[in-house]
């Protein structure tokens, strides 16, 4: 909601529009007590004090699964309760400021900071409340691949790459470039990261697939129009307690020297390690540690969340089969396509969300493509992944 230019002349047409556009919000005005309820189940802090009641007994980690389990939904609950305190107080805090205001005091301005504040809260508390699966609440391993054609999808890969880059720094997210594989005039071959932050993976899990690129292109001196593709992947970062074997004889071990532009920092050993799982073809490379070691601990790591991941897709299958369900998978079907030219415009192919600032959408704001698959994803009304024509 854009804040006015003159905040007292422009004062009551916005409290309207605040009125109209948080009316939903605001009815916790009039009941507070139903505030938590907004964000999970009737009752949380009955369901909260059982669950202490739980923890505090004698052989509650007899069984660890469960105990495990039990202590994330207290920590949810918690989170919710939180949320909801803090919801409450902004709101009584806009209460007071609209107070002043229709007492003609020159509040719009601390008005407007607070409702993007609450606005903001709001989003991030729809959108967690969205990932409840059970990966959703882990670090998220991405690795983003150039399609078919050289230079202009090497190119679109790195820049890609940096959008991400860039919205984690948004999000206040870790990350450590695990595997970096620069091209051969521009971009990138391929590039593995670990993204570290609460829901990493719950919410890039929503952009994984084909992203398009349609651009003139700064490599053609036709300066013709060029569509190139690059592929991000996700995979949840499992914690060392989850029991994925994998057996050293089916597993190909090489060493090369990392790649890098030179200088004193140069790695000029051959410490980076390039792990290919024989009877599933996965390969795996990292070289960002020094040490052999290290670097063979970390391939192993998203070896492993990569074997998992494909366990839990052959299982889904199994299940689609048995229950008659037959789905077109095609790879190549863009979920998204930003357009550079001859028009400016983000579109998600699968929720139909638009955006026309395509800059800031590669600048890391992608947030609302986020949310929006999340919401169709769980009203069960996403669409698939599709070719859109070409302009």
């Amino acid at each position: 909601m854009k804040r006015p230019e003159a905040p007292q002349e422009e004062f009551w047409a916005w409290h309207s529009s605040w009125t109209n556009s948080f009316a939903g919000i605001r009815i916790w005005r009039a009941a507070p007590a139903t505030c938590g309820a907004t964000f999970d189940a009737a009752h949380p802090a009955d369901e909260l004090k059982t669950i202490e009641e739980r923890v505090g007994s004698p052989d509650f980690w007899k069984d660890q699964a469960a105990a495990q389990k039990l202590l994330q939904r207290r920590r949810r609950l918690e989170e919710d309760r939180d949320l909801s305190e803090s919801l409450r107080k902004r709101l009584e805090d806009l209460t007071v400021l609209v107070e002043w205001g229709e007492a003609g005091e020159p509040v719009a301005d601390d008005l407007g900071r607070a409702l993007d504040d609450l606005s903001a809260q709001v989003d991030a508390g729809e959108t967690k409340k969205m990932l409840g699966g059970e990966h959703d609440r882990k670090n998220a391993i991405i690795t983003i691949h150039p399609g078919a054609g050289g230079t202009e999808s090497q190119d679109w890969a790195e820049m890609l790459l940096r959008m991400y880059i860039r919205w984690t720094e948004r999000k206040g997210f870790k990350r450590e470039v695990m595997d970096f594989q620069p091209g051969d005039e521009a971009g990138i071959k391929s590039a593995t990261l670990t993204i570290t932050g609460d829901y990493a993976y719950g919410m890039l899990l929503a952009e994984a697939g084909v992203h398009r690129l349609v651009r003139i292109s700064p490599y053609d001196q036709a300066s013709r129009r060029h569509t190139s593709f690059a592929s991000l992947y996700v995979w949840p970062e499992l914690p060392d307690d989850v029991d994925v074997e994998v057996d050293e004889k089916d597993l190909r071990v090489d060493t090369y020297r990392s790649s890098g532009a030179g200088g004193q920092h140069v790695n000029v050993t051959d410490s980076a390690i390039r792990l290919t799982h024989i009877p599933t073809g996965i390969v795996v490379s990292c070289q960002n540690e020094r040490s052999q070691h290290k670097n063979r601990a970390q391939a192993m790591k998203v070896l492993k969340a990569r074997l998992y991941d494909l366990k839990m897709k052959e299982q889904a299958a199994r299940l689609e089969q048995l229950g008659g369900e037959k789905k077109d998978i095609a790879f190549g079907s863009q979920i998204r396509s930003y357009v550079l030219h001859p028009y400016q415009m983000a579109k998600d192919h699968r929720t139909k969300e638009e955006v026309g600032n395509v800059d800031r959408v590669l600048d890391g704001d992608i947030d609302i493509f986020i949310k929006t698959y999340l919401m169709k994803k769980a009203s069960g009304t996403l669409g698939q992944p599709s070719a859109p024509e070409d302009e």
